[in-house]
């Protein structure tokens, strides 16, 4: 027996306003401090309920099915093994998001995951509980499960929630996939940036140090980089490869978005404090 069709969970991305690392730990890990906020930009999630505890993934993107070790399933196999459910599920990935991108497609993918089955399974988690295991998933999992813009410091999981200007963005997404793994590896990356306290962070210059060696490394972004600032003050988020301007209302970003040479592809988008997934749980 399978349930209805539960459609249209969001998997939203994130932006990195600003990334400085700080150090590298003992354990590999980086610390680090960011400021996350949402924009209005999903991947989406289907999931139907089924009693035999049997996971699928249907995806419009052939490589995610084919990844077995991809973070949807690996987010529903850790919720099933901490609850004991005996429920299963078969999931739709509607993918939108570009792939390592540094907007946290598949961070936000697993998140959503979580969330939206810790509902329908009712298996009752706190959302301390689903971070924890968002956690083991990944760095970036735990903010997309609060879902509130965050100011992160540690390795990405001690968050504090901030109110942000909800400005437009116009995000450029270069073809390239940036690794995350090969970006915090690399020996010339900066892990020397001063930790500040969020007062003097909100008031001081903000970059990205991943941004410099990044585009040194891809070409595709610096090209895009370089156009954009021209426009509006703009970052890479994350560890790229998408790059990011701010505009003050969505009339400018789309003056400038209509300006884009043929070769680069984007979207505009509203930043926004709270995640649409919070909104769609909401809706239950």
């Amino acid at each position: 027996m399978t349930n209805k069709r539960s459609i249209a969970w969001p998997a939203p991305a994130k932006l990195n306003l600003f990334l400085h690392i700080n150090g590298r730990r003992n354990d590999g890990y980086h610390e680090l401090q960011t400021l996350f906020q949402f924009i209005e930009q999903s991947d989406l999630l289907d999931f139907a309920i089924n009693q035999t505890g049997e996971l699928t993934l249907h995806s419009n993107i052939s490589d995610v099915v084919a990844n077995t070790d991809n973070l949807i399933l690996r987010a529903a196999k850790s919720l099933q093994q901490k609850t004991a459910t005996t429920l299963g599920a078969e999931i739709w990935l509607d993918k939108k998001l570009p792939m390592g991108g540094g907007i946290g497609g598949g961070s936000s993918d697993a998140a959503t995951t979580l969330v939206a089955l810790n509902h329908l399974w009712n298996t009752q988690l706190s959302l301390t509980q689903l971070t924890e295991i968002g956690l083991s998933l990944g760095a970036d999992v735990p903010v997309f499960i609060n879902g509130l813009s965050a100011f992160a410091e540690g390795v990405g999981e001690k968050l504090i929630a901030v109110d942000l200007p909800e400005p437009w963005y116009l995000v450029l997404t270069p073809d390239v996939h940036v690794s995350t793994a090969e970006v915090f590896n690399d020996p010339q990356l900066p892990r020397d940036t001063p930790k500040l306290s969020l007062a003097d962070l909100m008031t001081s210059d903000w970059h990205n140090d991943c941004q410099q060696l990044v585009a040194k490394r891809h070409p595709q972004v610096a090209k895009a980089l370089a156009w954009l600032i021209e426009y509006a003050p703009s970052r890479m988020t994350g560890t790229g490869a998408c790059v990011f301007g701010t505009f003050a209302t969505r009339e400018q970003a789309e003056q400038v978005f209509a300006k884009k040479p043929a070769d680069m592809s984007g979207f505009i988008a509203k930043g926004t404090n709270k995640s649409p997934l919070m909104l769609r749980l909401a809706q239950c």
